[in-house]
C-alpha cells in the first residue's frame, strides 16, 4: 500500500449513518406548522398512490422526499448553502449507480484518512449509503443541521433533478456535481427489483408504461439526463457527467477521471503503488456484496409505512444487458426511441 506522505491532511469527507440518528432517536421534532404546511403543499400535487408518488415542480418523486426538497430549496432563506471550499453532491437517477459512485468518491476522497487497504475502512463496516447521505432524505427527518457539523470536504448525494437544485448549488463555482445515469432498460429492471420489495405485486409492465409516459420515479427519465448534460456542458468544471456503462468498462481511469474533477489528483508515489487499483478493489460489486453490513439482516433506507430497504437490496447484479432477461424487443425499441428522440440534439445513446 502506498504512503501518502507529502500529501494535505484532509478531515473529510466523513462518514454520517442516518439509520444510526433515527435508531437513537436523534433526530429533532419538526415544527408542527412546517408539517402542516408540507401536508397541504403534498396533497395539492398530482399523485401515484400506489407507488407512493407525487409529480413536485415538474418532477415525478417519492412523496417522502417532498419535504426534504422543500426545506432544501427553502434553507436559510435561500436554499442549501454548500461551503466555500470541497462540498461534493453526487447526483442520479435512482437505480443508475448509485452505490458505486457513493463508494468510489468516499473511497477516493477519504484516501488520506483512510487507506483503501485499511482493515478499519468505513466502507468494510457502514454501506456506501451510511457514508455518504441522501440529502432530500436527511431534510424530510429533520436531520439537516447534521451535515453541518461535518468537516470539510463534505459529500452528499440527491435523486434530485437538476431543475429541483437550489441555485446556491448550481449557481456555486465551489460546489462540484458527479453525475451518472445509465442506460434507462437496465434502470427500469433494476428499479422494479428493488421496488418488489416492498410493492411485491408491482408487475414490470407497469412501471415500463410509468417510465414511457415519463412519471416513473424521478421521471421524466430523459429531463433528469438532460439537465445534468446541459449543466455539465455549460460548466464543465463543477459539473462531471459519467455514465454506469462506461465506468464497468473503465473503472480505473473513472476513478482517475473522479479525483481530479475534486481536486485530489493521484499523485505519481500513488500511481506507482496501486492505490487507484486498491479503491477499485475495496468498491467492488463482489467485495461490497460479500461484506456482512450489506447482508439481508442489515437496514439502511428507510421508505414509506415504516418498511425499510435491506442493505442486501442494493447489490443485486451490477452489470448492464440485464433488461434482455425482462424485456421484449419490441418495449426495447419503444422506450430507446423515445430516448433517442428526447436526447437526440445530446448525441447521447442508449440503443
Amino acid at each position: 500500500m502506498a504512503s501518502t506522505t507529502n500529501q494535505p491532511t484532509l478531515l473529510g469527507p466523513v462518514p454520517l449513518p442516518f439509520n444510526d440518528a433515527i435508531a437513537a432517536g436523534d433526530t429533532p421534532a419538526v415544527d408542527p406548522g412546517l408539517m402542516e404546511e408540507y401536508g397541504s403543499i403534498i396533497s395539492s400535487l398530482p399523485s401515484n398512490p400506489k407507488m407512493h408518488l407525487n409529480c413536485y415542480q415538474g418532477v415525478w418523486v417519492q412523496r417522502t422526499w417532498v419535504p426534504g426538497i422543500i426545506a432544501i430549496q427553502r434553507r436559510g432563506g435561500g436554499g442549501f448553502t454548500p461551503r466555500r471550499r470541497g462540498d461534493v453532491v453526487l447526483a442520479s437517477p435512482p437505480k443508475c449507480g448509485t452505490t458505486w459512485l457513493k463508494a468510489l468518491a468516499f473511497a477516493t476522497m477519504a484516501r488520506r484518512a483512510h487507506p483503501p487497504t485499511s482493515d478499519r475502512h468505513p466502507l468494510l463496516r457502514l454501506n456506501p449509503h451510511d457514508c455518504v447521505p441522501f440529502m432530500e432524505k436527511l431534510f424530510a427527518a429533520g436531520l439537516g443541521s447534521k451535515m453541518d457539523a461535518l468537516p470539510s470536504p463534505r459529500l452528499m448525494a440527491t435523486h434530485m433533478h437538476h431543475s429541483l437544485l437550489p441555485t446556491s448549488i448550481t449557481d456555486n463555482l465551489d460546489c462540484k456535481i458527479i453525475y451518472i445515469c445509465r442506460d434507462p432498460k437496465d434502470m427500469l429492471v433494476s428499479m422494479w427489483q428493488f421496488a418488489r420489495r416492498i410493492l411485491p405485486e408491482l408487475q414490470f409492465h407497469d412501471v415500463f408504461e410509468l417510465a414511457c409516459e415519463g412519471r416513473c420515479l424521478s421521471g421524466p427519465i430523459w429531463d433528469h439526463i438532460l439537465g445534468y448534460w446541459n449543466a455539465s456542458k455549460a460548466r464543465p468544471e463543477t459539473v462531471l457527467f459519467l455514465r454506469y456503462e462506461e465506468m464497468l468498462r473503465y473503472p480505473i481511469d473513472n476513478v482517475r477521471k473522479l479525483a481530479r474533477f475534486v481536486g485530489q489528483p493521484f499523485s505519481p508515489d500513488e500511481e506507482e503503488a496501486g492505490v487507484v487499483m486498491d479503491i477499485v478493489r475495496l468498491c467492488s460489486f463482489e467485495k461490497m456484496k460479500n461484506l456482512k453490513v450489506n447482508k439481508a439482516d442489515s437496514s439502511s433506507v428507510h421508505v414509506p409505512r415504516n418498511n425499510t430497504f435491506a442493505n442486501d437490496s442494493f447489490f443485486r447484479r451490477g452489470e448492464a444487458g440485464d433488461w434482455t432477461n425482462h424485456m421484449t424487443p419490441e418495449m426495447a425499441r419503444r422506450l430507446d426511441a423515445i430516448m433517442n428522440e428526447k436526447l437526440h440534439e445530446t448525441g447521447i445513446s442508449f440503443s
